[in-house]
């Protein structure tokens, strides 16, 4: 049952609210977590995150960006996770008013301050699903 890999990874993604970024400089990898919304219908993972912190400069310098989000758990047979790769962007203008009410809307504590938005639009995921059974692995490419 896995005609349609991108209902199943979209699926996971959006149960989910945390993940791990992870950028580069000067051939030295770093990574972060950071709370997110995914906006299916752009393909957008949108989080915020200020100026000046090491990722954000990061990815100003290097757009090309990973990313992963796991299913915490010890029971092997419910092992769940994507891993993905993508293009990093400042958010404005219409697009950062879509993602500043699709991330209030998820985290309406977000209110209280002005957020800098930022958005990955993945290229490439690889969804493992042991539920599927073990190692099955799922994945979706943006056609070109």
């Amino acid at each position: 049952m896995t005609e349609f890999p991108e209902i199943r990874i979209t699926g996971f993604i959006h149960k989910h609210h945390i993940f791990t970024l992870a950028t580069s400089a000067n051939n030295v990898p770093y990574t972060c977590t950071c709370f997110y919304v995914y906006m299916a219908e752009l393909n957008l993972f949108v989080f915020t995150s200020d100026y000046g912190t090491r990722h954000v400069n990061e990815m100003a310098a290097q757009p090309r960006v990973a990313g992963a989000v796991a299913l915490e758990t010890t029971m092997i047979g419910k092992i769940q996770g994507v891993q993905f790769t993508g293009l990093s962007a400042l958010l404005s203008g219409d697009l950062y008013e879509k993602a500043h009410t699709a991330y209030l809307k998820k985290f309406p504590v977000a209110g209280f301050k002005k957020l800098v938005l930022w958005s990955i639009q993945p290229d490439f995921i690889k969804m493992t699903h042991n539920r599927l059974g073990f190692g099955t692995k799922l994945t979706w490419t943006q056609q070109a």
